[in-house]
């Protein structure tokens, strides 16, 4: 990968008369920055260049979500164009609007207290729910593959055999608990990846958009639930000491969203479980190429203590899957 050649990406954005180019913070797996266009205030995402944009890096693959959802009950910032790019020298991009709002993950993260933060995890169970119910073939996306549940354990497995074996003890244990209990596939829907908390903007209690889309795809619906909730519940991480009162208690998260589905909903202990799984491949992935800089962060490092708690969680939650 090399460095973005800030020049050559402002001279492209001028083409389409976008000034005041200057990154943004965020953006994990493609660069981010901030614009003006007749004065309003947009975002850019830009595929890394040097590397082929595929999977994660595929921004106009995001690109493509965010426009099937315009017009939907799932707010989505609206998209003002895309640029294909020739990569990997010149990398795709496109270009957003600026949707007020903040992003906080309380759970992980902290933040001030707010009477506001209960009801807006409420809001972002009811809009889960509102993208599931849509139908992939109904916004165009009808000739995406679809993942079932067994092909998102191995999906993780594949990120675990690239790591330090000591970071991730007897993970393979909890691997063969999920395939042994998979449940049967529910009825695919865009899956978001990474429903959370620190992936929606919002005002208040009030979402006003879902972002982060690097990682959607077709899929069981449950596999967003069991992330979700796994976020929504202070014992996962346990960073938060004074987090009473934050989130409300997961339980009543998960029936709100059954309601907002309209139908029932089995199986959750088995998505959250695998949800633990999937945190371990991504923070052990996370803590790997920390470990590689020049100068690790302290607190991507601290993360490796709690990898062993999340497997050992996992495992738990599997014990009572009949």
């Amino acid at each position: 990968m090399v460095d973005i050649d800030i020049d050559e990406l402002r001279r492209r954005l001028a083409a389409v008369e976008i000034a005041d180019v200057a990154p943004l913070a965020g953006g994990a797996s493609s660069l981010t920055f901030g614009g003006a266009r007749f004065g309003r205030q947009v975002v850019i995402k830009v595929a890394p260049p040097g590397v082929e944009p595929v999977a994660h890096r595929d921004v106009l693959r995001q690109a493509h979500i965010i426009k099937a959802l315009a017009g939907t009950r799932v707010p989505v910032p609206e998209v003002i164009w895309e640029e294909p790019g020739a990569p990997p020298q010149t990398p795709p991009l496109f270009v957003m609007s600026l949707v007020e709002g903040d992003c906080v993950e309380p759970l992980f993260d902290g933040c001030p207290a707010s009477p506001d933060l209960p009801e807006r995890y409420r809001n972002a169970a009811r809009i889960m729910a509102a993208l599931h119910r849509l139908s992939p073939t109904d916004l165009g996306l009808g000739a995406e593959s679809t993942l079932n549940p067994v092909a998102e354990v191995h999906r993780w497995c594949d990120t675990l055999q690239t790591v330090d074996a000591a970071l991730v003890p007897d993970w393979q244990g909890v691997r063969d608990a999920l395939l042994q209990h998979a449940p049967h596939a529910m009825r695919p829907s865009v899956v978001h990846g990474d429903f959370r908390l620190g992936n929606v903007l919002a005002a208040g209690a009030r979402v006003n958009a879902v972002i982060d889309w690097e990682i959607w795809s077709i899929g069981d619906p449950r596999i967003d639930a069991g992330w979700f909730l796994i976020n929504c519940d202070p014992d996962t991480y346990q960073r938060v000491p004074a987090s009473a009162g934050m989130a409300p208690p997961t339980v009543e998260l998960a029936d709100i969203y059954r309601h907002e589905l309209g139908e029932e909903i089995a199986d959750l202990p088995w998505f959250t479980a695998l949800a633990c799984f999937k945190s371990v491949a991504t923070w052990s992935l996370i803590v790997k190429h920390n470990r590689r800089r020049r100068s690790p962060r302290t607190d991507l490092e601290a993360m490796a203590a709690t990898l062993p708690v999340l497997l050992a969680r996992a495992r738990s939650m599997l014990n009572g899957v009949a």
